[in-house]
């Protein structure tokens, strides 16, 4: 099993930056493809950024390119999301996920839209 838990986020002027940080746990082989998806008020759940640790490899979604970095502690343990120049479309509840998969392939946004894995709480970003 593995276990995410959310936190750092917060209320921010646009321009400004937060970081998220999540504290996984857990079997490790389920939780080598980690991954930040948001939900924006009455809208769905969209990723935002992944990464395959093993590889170094990272992906992002297009509208936060250039302004989110996603990285991971050398223990992979902790999962952050570093998010500059916010923008108001970015409030949303932040989730951090989890996922076991055979290459880095299968962590890219072609895979994003599955259910599959394991899921943090949340923490709310509120941009104004």
């Amino acid at each position: 099993d593995v276990q995410l838990v959310e936190s750092g986020g917060g209320s921010v002027q646009a321009g400004g930056s937060l970081r998220l940080s999540c504290a996984a746990s857990g079997y490790i082989r389920a939780r080598n493809c980690m991954l930040w998806f948001r939900r924006a008020p009455g809208g769905k759940r969209v990723g935002v950024a992944s990464i395959y640790p093993s590889r170094g490899t990272t992906f992002y979604d297009d509208s936060v390119k250039g302004r989110f970095t996603i990285s991971q502690d050398n223990a992979q343990n902790t999962l952050y999301l570093q998010m500059d120049n916010l923008k108001p479309e970015g409030t949303a509840v932040y989730y951090c996920s989890a996922r076991g998969v055979p290459s880095d392939s299968l962590c890219s946004p072609d895979h994003w839209g599955s259910d599959v894995g394991y899921w943090g709480p949340g923490t709310q970003v509120t941009v104004s």
